[in-house]
């Protein structure tokens, strides 16, 4: 017989409640992937099963430089952004609490802040060092947008590990002969590796994925993914953007999936 003050599990209200929401969330996702398969360009008919649009999507010129650029965008972004927020959050870890806790605060505020207000500060930023450097808004000003609104992204990652960590165990390379650089290469970084990588994958991701950012920053010579279909929805919605939707969501999700095993299996290990 069960105790009436025992948790018992959520109830069925509970649950349905729940899967009212998923649906009501991933629905429309679900349409769009289907219809990336539609053999007609009609957006309301079934018509057949093709992959017609994903030929067509790999054959667009415009779509896939917007693809190479994003690519090359992310990649470059994520690496830039782990390496500093790695080396800023061992930085930030050696300092004294009371430089720690304001900086931290800092470091947070980007990950609250409005896109909109980022990429416009970003904008302005650019548009007022042109009086003084000649250079124009393009793939250049584009990087360096997302590897700053990256950076903080890593520093979140890295720093919980960073405290997991036994204080003793630097002290204890130093006595063995290790030089301070050396300890950080031979013991830190080995155990602190899963939040420097989980920490790359969330950089990319959210690299990949950004639009308003890259809108302010990218001006007329650099055209990441979301900012070309963002053009081709202002003008006519193709079903190449139903292919290319399913392609992104897909790889976002792939990603997501990856952060959260790594997350659980050391949760596992500890």
């Amino acid at each position: 017989m069960k105790s009436k003050g025992l948790y018992s599990g959520p109830s069925v209200r509970g649950r349905l409640f729940t899967v009212l929401i998923m649906v009501f969330l991933y629905a429309p996702i679900f349409v769009l992937i289907v219809f990336s398969f539609n053999a007609s360009s009609s957006r309301a008919v079934w018509s057949g099963f093709t992959l017609k649009w994903y030929r067509e999507l790999f054959g667009d010129k415009y779509i896939m430089s917007s693809f190479y650029t994003t690519i090359a965008v992310s990649v470059t972004a994520a690496a830039a952004s782990t390496a500093v927020g790695a080396a800023s959050a061992i930085g930030l870890h050696h300092m004294r609490r009371a430089w720690r806790t304001p900086i931290l605060f800092v470091n947070n505020i980007p990950l609250i802040n409005a896109d909109i207000v980022t990429g416009v500060a970003m904008c302005l930023l650019f548009v007022s060092l042109k009086a003084f450097i000649n250079f124009e808004l393009g793939f250049g000003t584009l990087l360096i947008a997302h590897i700053t609104f990256n950076i903080p992204y890593v520093i979140l990652s890295v720093t919980p590990r960073l405290y997991s960590l036994d204080a003793n165990l630097m002290d204890a390379a130093r006595d063995l002969g290790c030089t301070f650089f050396g300890a950080i290469r031979r013991v830190m970084l080995p155990e602190i590796m899963p939040g420097i990588v989980n920490g790359a994958i969330i950089a990319f991701t959210m690299s990949i994925d950004d639009f308003v950012i890259s809108y302010f920053t990218a001006g007329s010579r650099a055209e990441t993914l979301s900012m070309t279909i963002y053009a081709m929805t202002r003008k006519r919605i193709s079903p190449e953007i139903n292919a290319l939707s399913t392609l992104l969501f897909v790889s976002v999700l792939a990603l997501l999936v990856i952060i959260n095993i790594r997350q659980k299996s050391e949760v596992r290990l500890q």
